[in-house]
């Protein structure tokens, strides 16, 4: 089963191009970021027309995410708990049947949290530390459980081409960096770095000062894996040469295959 995210940056603006990828790399489950838009206006049909199944929690304008799957969706939870005052779009779970038991694929978009010293920074660290509870409280289910999506977290200097460049930003702030490194302590994988230590992988090259050609990219898509996802992955792949086509997402897609 390939289970993939994408920080898609505008569905409707990418639509070419989330169709000819979802033809390409075939995937079972795909989780987007940033789809900027609100529900009604989400581009369904050319995707069910690809025999996927789509629930979205949208939002006008920015933000956004949704769950694309070719296997029916059980259950589908819309909010990250813990903040009943938070309107943002940047959480959608969904549960579905396998062979082998309940599966959880979660679509995650956390929070910029530029600049540090705003309220900005107080609620990524938030909302990173109600994702820990809420984490700790679905491991006890002891099922296959994925959280995928972009973070804006740069886990680790190896993630990154400067690491140095990003020493004043939210992305790769200490606090940040503990606080995903608190969801492994909980037994979550890093489904990447299970499969390769090599730097220079990313997924995330800004559009501005050539970053691309330049390969100056991050690392902040991540799926990060339970124990019993984790035991089922055969592999993990950044599908870089989509950064590479007409009008591209800033983001990649990133894929896991876990066996059935």
């Amino acid at each position: 089963m390939k289970i993939a995210t994408w920080n898609i940056n505008g569905v409707k603006a990418r639509i070419d191009n989330l169709l000819h990828w979802l033809r390409e790399a075939e995937p079972d489950i795909v989780c987007l970021q940033e789809i900027k838009s609100v529900d009604e206006q989400f581009p369904r049909e050319p995707i069910e027309s690809l025999g996927y199944h789509v629930e979205t929690s949208g939002q006008k304008g920015f933000n956004g995410v949704a769950i694309l799957s070719k296997l029916r969706f059980d259950e589908v939870t819309r909010g990250l708990p813990g903040n009943d005052a938070d309107e943002q779009a940047r959480f959608i779970e969904g549960v579905f049947s396998t062979k082998t038991g309940a599966l959880r694929v979660v679509s995650l978009y956390l929070p910029n949290g530029n600049p540090v010293a705003s309220e900005k920074f107080a609620y990524k660290l938030g909302w990173m530390e109600r994702l820990e509870g809420w984490t700790r409280a679905r491991l006890a289910l002891e099922e296959p459980l994925v959280l995928a999506g972009d973070y804006n977290i740069i886990p680790e200097p190896a993630d990154a081409k400067n690491a140095d460049a990003w020493l004043d930003d939210a992305l790769y702030q200490p606090e940040s960096r503990q606080a995903f490194r608190r969801l492994t302590n909980l037994g979550m994988t890093d489904a990447l770095r299970s499969v390769s230590d090599q730097p220079g992988v990313y997924t995330f090259w800004d559009y501005q000062a050539g970053a691309w050609q330049k390969n100056n990219g991050i690392r902040i898509d991540h799926l990060m894996l339970s124990p019993e996802a984790a035991d089922r992955l055969s592999s993990t792949s950044v599908q870089k040469h989509t950064r590479a086509w007409e009008k591209p997402s800033d983001h990649v897609p990133v894929v896991v295959e876990l066996a059935a």
